[in-house]
Parts: C-alpha cells; sequence; structure tokens
C-alpha cells in the first residue's frame, strides 16, 4: 500500500489505531520493485531507470545518471532539485542501509518523477499524521525526506516486504521549453527606463589590454571615433571603481574569463559616462586571447545584465507557514557554534548541485593574505585539512580568490588551484565568499573530467556562497573568541607553570608536556649552550610513550634545524622525508630487494615512526635576551596540517618557555659558582689525631647554601701539635661566609707561624675591622691540642665571645671547659689570653655554635642548660655517637626547619689501648 501520497503537504499516516497490525504492502506483479500507485492521470511519455551497486561511487553515478536523463529530456530547470534529492536518497541506501538502490525516472506532461528503491524494508520510517517537525536537519537521518518536503511539489514512501521506495514529483516551470530565463509580463509603466534607440558600444580588448576594435555605437556613446582610441590601453579611458578589500581591478577583470558589472567610460567631453558592462574572454584561431566588452548606459543595465535566480526558488513555505530557504534545508541547521559541521555540510552539498567529483571550503586568515583547507569531500581529507595557501596564487588568469573563476582544465594551467595538485582534478570552479567587501572564504567544486563547468554553474555556486557567507563568518567568528580566550587561560597556565621551577631539565620537560598532545602530537625541544655550539637534542615527547624512542632515534641521525631568530613558525620537512626514507629501505630490506643490516628494527617500528612524523613539522626559535638558546620542534602524523591559530599560539608559548628556560639556564650557572666558591670555605677532610676521635656536623640555614656564617677547622701546626676553631660571624648568607674565609685561612696562617692562641684572635680581630663596612664581628673558640703518651690530652683554649666548651667527664658529670673573652670584629685593642684543659681517657669536648644553643619552639629556648643535659646522658659514647645524639636532640626539639646556622665539634680522649 502507499504510505505517503499528497500534493506539497505532509504523508498522511496509515498506522491504525488501537491494538490493529500495521499492515504492509503487496507486491503487484511478479518480482515488481517499483508499483507505480499513483494516480494515473499523467501520461508517461519517457522512462528511464538503472540499479547502482552498494558503494560510496555509486551515489556519483547515479546523480550523473539523473542529470544525463532531465538535460536530455530538456528539463535543464529542475535538473538541480533533481540532482540534490537524488543524491540524498540514494546517499541512504548505498551508504547508510547497504544496499543496491533501483533509480526509475519518469517523464510526463506535467513535469518529472522519480522513484529510489532500497532492499531494506525494516528500516524506519518517519511517519506523520498531523503537519509536525520532522526532526532536526543536523541529523544525517530522514534528511532526504526533509528535502523532498522543501523541494518537491509532491512526494511519497511506499513500502513491500522486500523494498522500500521514496518517490517525488517535480513540476515544470511555467515558460517556454528551451528558454534560459523568462519574466513576467509587466505594466508599461514597470519596465527598465531605456533611450529611444538603445546602442549597445561592442569594444575588443588584445591581450595587453589595448583596444583593438570600436564600433559606431561606441562612437556615438563616448564621442571618439575608432581611429582616436584604437591602439590605447582601455585604462586611459576607464574610471574603475576601487572597492576597499577587493583589490580588483579592470586589469584584473580584463584576464577573466567572464565578467560583469559597472564602471565609466570617460568621453570626448571630458565627462565620465557610467556603464555596464559585460565581458567575455576569446581566443582567435591562432590562439591569441582578447577581451570583448559589451557595453551601455548604466540606467539600461537591463539589456546586458544576468537575470538573477529566480525568486520562485528562493523561499518556499513550511507546514507553519513560515517562510523556508531551501538553501537552508539544503546544508541543515548547525548549531551556532558548529563551524566544522556547517562546513562539512556545505562542501557535500555543493559538490552534490553541480554534480562534482569533489569539493573543498577554504577560510580566509585575518589579513586576507592566505586561505586555510578546512572543510573537503572527494580528497584526501587528512592531507588536505589545515593546509594554507597564498590568496593570489597561482598563473595565469585564474590567480585571484577573490573572483569567481571557472577552470576548464587544470592540465593546461599547471598550478592554478595548489590544493588539487595530485589528485586527478582537471576541471574545477570557485567562487569567493564575502561579507560587507571583506573576502572570508573561497568554495570550489571540482571533477575529473575537463571542461565540466561553465560560467553557469558559477553564478549558481556563488548563490549558494552568498547565502552562506555570513553563517559561516558568524560561526568562524564565534570559534576564534572561543580560540582566543583558551589560548589565554592556556598560556596563564603555562606562565605559571613555567614560573614555578628553575630547573632546567624540568622546565624542558614542561615545555613538551605542554605542546603534547595541546598542540602537536609530538614536540622536540633542541637546545644551543653558546654561539660556537652546535643545537642539541635534549627532549623528545610524543603523545604515545611507545613512539618516543623510534622518534629520537630518528631525530638523532638528522642535522639539526638552523637556529634562525626570525620569529613564527617555519616548515622543517627534514624529519618527514628521513622518516619515509627509513621507512622504504626498511620495506626493501623485508622484501629482499636492499643489502641486509646488521642492526635495524623492526618494519612495524619504522613504518609506524614514519606515521608518526610524516604530517606538517614546524619549528619555532626559542629567543631570550637576544640570543637564540634553543628550537621548539612541532610535528603532526601524516598528512596533517597546523592551524594558524595553533601556530599562532606555540609562538607565544615558546616566547614564555625560551625565557624560563633562560633563567634556569642563569640560575643553574650561578648555583654552581656559588656551590663552588662555597665548597672553597669549607675545610679539607679532617686529619687523623692519635689517640683523640673527632667529630664535625655542619649544616648552613637557607636553600642552597653549603657555607655560612657558622664555620669549624680543625688542621695539624707542627708535629704533634693541632689547632682546632668553631666560630659564628654576625648574619649568614654570603657577606657572613666571606668573613667565614678570612677567618679560616687567617688562623691556619697564623697558628703555623708559631702564634700562641691569643695572638692569633688579635691578628684576626685587626684584620677584620680593616674590611671597613663588609665586617661582621665575630665569636670565635680556638685551642690548640697535645695528644700525650699517657692516654690524655693537653689543650689550650681561647674564647672569644662564643659559647663555651662543656666537658663530659667518665663520671656523667658537665662543666665549661674556658672562661668567656670579648668578641672579635668590635674594639680594636683587646687583651685575650688562653686557658688550659686536660683531658682524661674517657672525658668528651664539645663545642657548639649558638645556632644549637638559641634554638627555639615558641618562647622555649634549648639554651645552654638544655645542652647540658643532653651531653649528661652521652657518658661512654664515641665521639661521632655524641654529635649526632646532639644533632637529633636540636632538631627534635622545634618542629620548624632551623634558621640559624649550626656547627659541631666532639673531641674525644679514649685512652691508651692495653693488651
Amino acid at each position: 500500500m502507499t504510505t505517503g501520497l499528497h500534493p506539497g503537504g505532509q504523508p498522511q499516516d496509515p498506522r491504525p489505531t488501537g491494538n490493529q497490525a500495521l499492515p504492509r504492502q503487496e507486491r503487484v506483479g511478479p518480482g515488481a520493485p517499483h508499483a507505480d500507485n499513483r494516480t494515473r492521470s499523467a501520461v508517461i511519455t519517457a522512462r528511464a531507470a538503472a540499479s547502482f551497486d552498494p558503494v560510496g561511487r555509486s551515489v556519483a553515478t547515479a546523480r550523473s545518471f539523473v542529470r544525463d536523463t532531465l538535460q536530455g529530456w530538456g528539463f535543464a530547470d529542475i535538473v538541480d532539485d533533481a540532482v540534490v534529492l537524488t543524491s540524498e536518497l540514494v546517499t541512504n541506501a548505498v551508504v547508510h542501509a547497504g544496499t543496491s538502490a533501483d533509480v526509475l525516472c519518469l517523464r510526463s506532461d506535467e513535469g518529472v518523477r522519480i522513484e529510489v528503491a532500497d532492499r531494506y524494508p525494516e528500516r524506519e520510517i518517519p511517519l506523520q499524521a498531523t503537519a509536525v517537525n520532522m526532526g532536526s536537519p543536523d541529523r544525517e537521518g530522514g534528511r532526504g525526506l526533509q528535502l523532498c518536503a522543501a523541494l518537491a511539489g509532491r512526494w511519497g514512501v511506499d513500502y513491500s516486504p522486500t523494498h522500500k521506495q521514496v518517490w517525488f514529483h517535480l513540476d515544470l516551470p511555467d515558460r517556454p521549453v528551451g528558454t534560459r530565463a523568462a519574466g513576467p509580463a509587466l505594466p508599461a509603466d514597470l519596465l527598465p527606463l531605456a533611450d529611444g534607440r538603445v546602442r549597445v558600444a561592442v569594444i575588443q580588448i588584445d591581450r595587453v589590454g589595448a583596444i583593438s576594435a570600436w564600433n559606431e555605437d561606441a562612437e556615438d556613446l563616448f564621442g571618439y571615433a575608432a581611429e582616436q582610441v584604437i591602439g590605447k590601453p582601455l585604462t586611459d579611458l576607464a574610471a574603475w571603481p576601487h572597492t576597499p578589500g577587493t583589490s580588483t581591478g579592470i586589469v584584473e577583470a580584463l584576464q577573466l574569463s567572464r565578467w560583469e558589472g559597472s564602471y565609466g567610460l570617460r568621453g570626448a567631453s571630458g565627462r565620465v559616462t557610467p556603464v555596464y558592462a559585460s565581458h567575455l574572454r576569446v581566443r582567435d584561431t591562432g590562439g591569441e586571447p582578447s577581451t570583448v566588452c559589451l557595453l551601455v548606459r548604466d540606467h539600461e543595465r537591463a539589456v546586458l545584465q544576468t537575470p538573477l535566480r529566480a525568486s520562485a526558488t528562493d523561499t518556499t513555505t513550511s507546514s507553519e507557514g513560515q517562510a523556508t530557504d531551501p538553501f537552508e534545508v539544503f546544508i541543515g541547521s548547525p548549531a551556532p557554534d558548529d563551524l566544522d559541521g556547517l562546513l562539512q555540510r556545505t562542501v557535500e552539498r555543493a559538490r552534490d548541485m553541480l554534480d562534482g567529483d569533489s569539493a573543498f571550503l577554504l577560510l580566509a586568515t585575518d589579513d586576507e593574505t592566505e586561505l586555510e583547507v578546512r572543510a573537503s569531500t572527494g580528497l584526501p581529507s587528512a592531507r588536505q585539512r589545515f593546509a594554507r595557501v597564498p590568496v593570489e596564487a597561482g598563473p595565469g588568469r585564474y590567480g585571484s580568490a577573490r573572483m569567481p573563476a571557472v577552470h576548464e582544465d587544470l592540465t593546461v594551467v599547471p598550478g592554478a588551484v595548489p590544493l588539487l595538485a595530485g589528485t586527478g582534478m582537471r576541471s574545477v570552479v570557485t567562487v569567493p565568499l564575502k561579507v560587507e567587501g571583506r573576502l572570508t572564504g573561497s568554495l570550489g567544486v571540482a571533477a575529473e573530467g575537463p571542461a565540466r563547468y561553465s560560467n553557469e554553474e558559477a553564478l549558481r555556486l556563488q548563490f549558494a556562497a552568498d547565502r552562506i557567507a555570513l553563517a559561516v563568518e558568524s560561526a568562524r567568528l564565534g570559534e576564534l573568541e572561543r580560540l582566543r580566550r583558551g589560548s589565554l587561560s592556556f598560556l596563564v597556565e603555562a606562565s605559571d607553570l613555567l614560573a614555578g621551577t628553575l630547573d632546567r631539565d624540568q622546565t624542558l620537560a614542561l615545555m613538551a608536556q605542554m605542546t603534547v598532545p595541546t598542540l602537536a602530537t609530538w614536540c622536540a625541544v633542541y637546545t644551543i649552550a653558546d654561539q660556537a655550539s652546535d643545537p642539541y637534542l635534549s627532549y623528545v615527547l610524543h603523545e604515545d610513550e611507545e613512539r618516543i624512542d623510534g622518534l629520537k632515534a630518528l631525530l638523532s641521525k638528522i642535522a639539526p634545524p638552523d637556529p634562525v631568530p626570525t620569529p613564527g613558525a617555519r616548515v622543517w620537512a627534514a624529519p618527514g622525508d628521513a622518516a619515509h626514507q627509513a621507512a622504504l629501505r626498511t620495506s626493501m630490506r623485508s622484501l629482499g630487494l636492499g643489502e641486509p643490516a646488521s642492526v635495524t628494527s623492526g618494519i612495524g617500528t619504522t613504518l609506524a615512526t614514519a606515521a608518526a612524523v610524516g604530517g606538517e613539522t614546524v619549528v619555532l626559535p626559542l629567543v631570550a635576551r637576544n640570543r637564540v638558546i634553543g628550537m621548539l620542534t612541532l610535528g603532526k602524523p601524516s598528512d596533517e596540517h597546523f592551524r594558524q591559530e595553533i601556530l599562532e599560539l606555540a609562538e607565544d608559548l615558546s616566547r614564555r618557555a625560551a625565557l624560563a628556560l633562560d633563567n634556569a639556564r642563569l640560575y643553574s650557572e650561578r648555583t654552581a659558582i656559588s656551590q663552588s666558591l662555597q665548597r672553597s670555605l669549607l675545610p679539607p677532610d679532617l686529619p687523623h689525631i692519635d689517640g683523640v676521635e673527632v667529630e664535625v656536623i655542619y649544616r648552613a640555614a637557607g636553600e642552597g647554601n653549603e657555607v655560612g656564617g657558622d664555620f669549624y677547622d680543625l688542621f695539624p701546626i707542627r708535629d704533634g701539635v693541632y689547632g682546632f676553631a668553631i666560630g659564628d660571624v654576625c648574619g649568614t648568607g654570603p657577606e657572613a661566609a666571606a668573613v667565614t674565609g678570612l677567618a679560616r685561612h687567617a688562623l691556619r696562617l697564623l697558628a703555623r707561624e708559631g702564634f700562641g692562641g691569643p695572638a692569633v684572635l688579635e691578628r684576626l680581630n685587626s684584620a677584620i675591622l680593616d674590611e671597613g663596612a663588609r665586617s661582621r664581628f665575630l665569636t670565635l673558640l680556638y685551642g690548640e691540642l697535645w695528644p700525650q703518651e699517657d692516654g690524655s690530652a693537653m689543650l689550650k683554649v681561647v674564647c672569644a665571645g662564643h659559647p663555651l666548651p662543656l666537658r663530659l667527664r667518665q663520671d656523667g658529670t658537665v662543666e665549661a671547659a674556658a672562661e668567656p673573652q670579648p668578641l672579635l670584629g668590635v674594639m680594636e685593642d683587646l687583651e685575650l689570653y688562653e686557658q688550659t684543659v686536660t683531658l682524661d681517657p674517657g672525658d668528651v669536648l664539645l663545642c657548639v655554635t649558638d645556632g644549637v644553643t638559641e634554638r627555639r619552639e615558641g618562647t622555649r629556648m634549648l639554651g645552654d642548660d638544655g645542652l647540658t643535659d643532653v651531653l649528661t646522658t652521652c657518658t661512654g659514647l664515641t665521639a661521632g655517637a655524641v654529635a649526632a645524639r646532639v644533632m637529633r636532640a636540636v632538631e627534635r626539639f622545634a618542629s620548624d626547619a632551623p634558621s640559624d646556622d649550626m656547627a659541631i665539634l666532639a673531641m674525644r680522649v679514649p685512652g691508651l689501648q692495653r693488651d
């Protein structure tokens, strides 16, 4: 049964009410897939049928079949609508349903009926009893029926147990067959105004732009005799309007195959006559090109002006009574932020509309100098997407994307459309997308055969481009706004991360991790140590961790990119070429065609690496403080390109990363210098003293400091005599460390010159005061040690303002081993004296700086008493154990990190070893 037969309305709902089962159509006749159940009032005058296999190519073949059939019947006016509807319905059958499709074309005196049947009857068909919305045009399923409702006079759906059939009827326009365009009869006062005699000037321009022919009407219109103007350039007479943003002048217009529009010609009187012109580019039998120009007065333009597209096909009325734009139905109604969906549907519908083999749409950059491929069909889209071509590209008369162009055969003008190089396309028509006179993009349709398109197809495609240009521009601006907001957020986060570290290796890792996979599929960072060094491959990252080793091996075998300081991204083809060559050699070896290699990676790994780096690779310089310190290399997998917005974002990131990397380098250099200088202030290894155990623990406050204001030393003075010292310079940091170095070296020098303890400290005091403003006062405990033969040790000590040394006896008693005296670096005349202390076997002498005794936790302080209590528990311990227990007690006294330098010097006399 027929489930939907209606004159231009919604299909009637044949579904039963209640619990009745839905009836199914019985087949009419043996094996008849096309049951003609419509009213037989029209007489069928011609019939054409074809079947198409369930393959993608069948859609284009079906379009050609319908187009050729209707063109042969003389129905050119309805060819476009028929091709669009057939393309959608056949696509549903062979692509989505996966069955073969049968197409039947029937001609009658009323119009054309086309039936498309497939062998998937169980597929759901939307059926409505009332005028309801059939779903969003964004959905792929069901759009063919929406197109039928929008474009066809009548349509319907038939189905049987083995077939489903969708048919539509297109009425013929009410005008004589064979005419290209016709207008209605109008009252005389509505006809275009013209003079009593309309003069059409015919001017011919040769290949160099000079006038070669000038007819009588041209003489009447402009006042020049033919002999006055022949041989002169037309540009001498033309007053050409320069539209801002188009850059199309009369010279460019004369090179186009066809041009139509308004400008002015300066007559013999000097006045400019506004004219409407139609230019046609021709060539003579010798192959010489020239341009024939037909001109009338501008107010008589109706004589030459190409008729606009009939308004009857511009809009239809929807079921709700609202005007519906058929082109909007044609491309669907994507969401406002779905730019990619809008562009993809546009190219697919443009290809169907002109029965092409491929189509593409490019968007212009902000400065209108380049076009970026954003959508394509019938082309290797992965390779073409985001590829960029210049606006003014290609030789010959089709060099500008700002004007419509028809290329009859690309093999004659190679390179005219760089995007189609190597694709097998020969004929192409391109039209610009413009908004308020500004170029925003270019739409093109191409075919594999030559001479497939004429200026009429260009006019139809331009009509479609004009209708979609504003929607495309609006969606593009929305996308750019979202990208810019995302870019700002990305750069803020990147800046925070890069500023959070001064470690060079961590900075390199952050650079790569921020770009992969957000900006690129893989990344490599090259660094340059100095201007005389070659770039070094420092870091490699790929979004697939299994590809990192292969990528690193590949990049290590090729020369690094040149360190060019020019800002911006530049293409680097070396990785892709090297990967492809390696894959080719590996493939040949696997086939036994090449020389065997002793060590080689598997073919799978090599091919995977080639695919990983086979796309576009760009290099961005890392410039900091007017010096190239490295290169940031970003790559895409096979046949992919970078978006211009992504490259601009990567350039911003590279500037921030370069500064962070250079800061890390400077910090590392200064840290290395600082640590080297600090290590020079520390004493060498402690000497071994027979009969005395010595242990030292030193902690400098502050991150990265190895030496502070506290210091210690233990050194031989002469045979059997050793000097020892522990001191504390006021303050911390480099200034205190400088005084530390002065004190330590002065002590060694003066002691070895034979001076006693008081003399050594008095001269050191004078040296500190000589430093002037750089001087720091200093507390110092200095002594000399004599190990004795009986196993004891004698010490002579001077305690200049320093915490007193503590002596631990074997019975556990603790006492001070010296008396306090004035500190150094304050007074010029000091009178110091030394005291003698004897350490018996088992005794311990503990010397510390005030960082130990002044360890605080809130209002509590360890103090001398606390240190004495700790030392009391160390009876019988070695010198190392005593120092460790004291340090452990200091650390546990407070939870905060120490804020002052600390030094601990412990000496113990173990006594003589007896057999």
